[in-house]
């Protein structure tokens, strides 16, 4: 199957649909992590649908001194990459095409969630990041557009202005890409330095003592509730012995207070490490966040969370994050 390179929205139009068209929209500089967003687009589409990959460095989502000039740009070894993972067509319009009348006058905002975290490193940024989504769901007509989970927060907004704009189209999250040393692909790894890599490395191993810590919390709580009647426990307690008594009592204690607090303070632990490091890391904010709003999250929560970290090595700015899910106490294992 040949791809087809297209640059003008009439082009990409004039094309016969048959069955579902599926949308993954890039800056380019694509990597396996873009890869696995076109087959899981194959997948969607299916064998008689359509996969259009977007590629276009949005100029709205950079403030001052962020690395507009400095994103890379290559649309042969994107085309490549686009085809080999089973795309239909790569739309690379130019700014002219996309913004015909210059900077836009009327743009979309991403309100109170885009003011947080990324928002509020990054001012602006996800206000650009939903006009340009807004306009390419409009220039590709799509049935279904995915976005990497690795940037959390960006598919929080884009959902909820799907939701809040009523867009008629299914937004699909796919789960990060890590390299074999743990660390999410990312456009930006090229500019890490090999010592600059390894510091970045504190980001996922951060990230994955915080998924351990609460690992081993949800399991106590599992083991508070495998006997839930308090005589039976007790009966249960006894007959295993005082010093396994009071441990498990011990183990349960310590697993139903203060489960999000644990989890960012696992976390924490190893990016404290990481400043001491040569080239050492500048924190920017580690945070564990209810994904419909990315506001913190106490810790009475139940339900589904992401503990999301940002911080720079050098010159680059690095994002990671995982989903991390908190039971009820009394909900079954």
């Amino acid at each position: 199957m040949s791809t087809a390179l297209l640059s003008t929205a009439d082009e990409l139009h004039a094309r016969v649909r048959h069955g579902r068209r599926a949308v993954v929209m890039t800056m380019g500089a694509l990597h396996e992590g873009h890869a696995t967003l076109i087959r899981s687009a194959r997948e969607i589409a299916g064998p008689d649908g359509e996969v259009v990959v977007t590629v276009f460095v949005n100029p709205l989502q950079f403030g001052a001194g962020e690395d507009l000039d400095r994103y890379p740009r290559t649309l042969d070894a994107d085309l490549k990459i686009a085809e080999q993972a089973g795309a239909d067509a790569v739309f690379a319009p130019s700014a002219e095409e996309v913004y015909p009348g210059g900077q836009p006058q009327v743009r979309v905002t991403a309100g109170p969630m885009g003011t947080l975290l990324e928002g509020a490193s990054r001012p602006g940024h996800f206000d650009g990041v939903l006009t340009i989504v807004a306009k390419l769901l409009h220039l590709t007509r799509p049935d279904a557009a995915l976005f990497g989970q690795k940037d959390a927060q960006q598919l929080a907004v884009i959902r909820r202005m799907v939701q809040d704009l009523n867009f008629g189209v299914e937004i699909v999250g796919v789960p990060t890409v890590r390299e074999p040393d743990g660390l999410a692909l990312s456009s930006r790894n090229r500019f890490l330095s090999a010592d600059e890599r390894r510091t970045a490395l504190t980001l996922s191993r951060a990230l994955f003592a915080g998924g351990d810590r609460h690992a081993a919390q949800e399991a106590l709580r599992a083991r508070a509730r495998e006997v839930p009647s308090t005589r039976a426990r007790a009966e249960a307690l006894s007959a295993i012995g005082e010093s396994r008594a009071a441990a498990d009592a011990h183990a349960v204690a310590k697993a139903v207070p203060n489960a999000a607090a644990a989890v960012r303070a696992a976390a924490r632990t190893v990016l404290d490490e990481a400043v001491h490091y040569d080239p050492p890391l500048a924190l920017d904010y580690l945070a564990l966040v209810d994904p419909s709003d990315f506001t913190e999250i106490d810790d009475d929560f139940t339900g589904e969370a992401v503990l999301a970290v940002a911080a720079r090595v050098g010159t680059t700015r690095l994002i990671d994050n995982i989903p991390l899910t908190f039971a009820a106490p009394g909900a079954a294992s």
